[in-house]
């Protein structure tokens, strides 16, 4: 038998898990910073939103593959997987984050805000949506991040 993660099932549940995951994460953390926090209008949301879901289809599932990755460094303890849950989504989303808005006119202070405050942000939602995703993982019957794939060989 293949390794877990060249079966094409595999790999297609696991495209509509990470993505469907982030979408639903990230579009219900993003209205409500862009509405309540940053004060835009229920337009501006709906257009943001509607924007960065377009934009999570390509990211999530690279995203989820980055994610397990970094996790195989994590420990069982609840420190531990808060610690890499943060790297893995630090180290990935805030450069794409930092690019989208350098290409939407960021520049100087206003970049760097931008890029402190995103960083604070994912640090704080890096363990909860990792804990998130590997939900949506169990409900698709994958494993959770970071668990290595088995083979029916080894």
């Amino acid at each position: 038998m293949s390794d877990l993660y060249s079966d094409r099932s595999y790999r297609r549940r696991a495209f509509v898990a990470d993505t469907a995951a982030l979408i639903l994460f990230f579009t219900t953390t993003g209205v409500i910073n862009e509405r309540f926090i940053a004060g835009m209008s229920w337009d501006q949301v709906l257009h943001a939103r509607i924007l960065g879901a377009i934009l999570m289809v390509p990211v999530g599932r690279p995203y989820g593959i980055w994610r397990d990755f970094v996790m195989r460094r994590a420990g069982s303890g609840h420190v531990s997987q808060l610690f890499w849950d943060s790297v893995a989504l630090v180290s990935f989303q805030v450069p794409i984050y930092a690019v989208i808005i350098v290409v939407s006119g960021a520049r100087g202070s206003g970049l760097w805000r931008g890029v402190v405050g995103a960083t604070v942000m994912m640090l704080v939602l890096g363990r909860p949506y990792g804990a998130f995703l590997n939900a949506v993982r169990k409900l698709f019957g994958l494993p959770p991040g970071g668990a290595r794939p088995m083979s029916l060989n080894s």
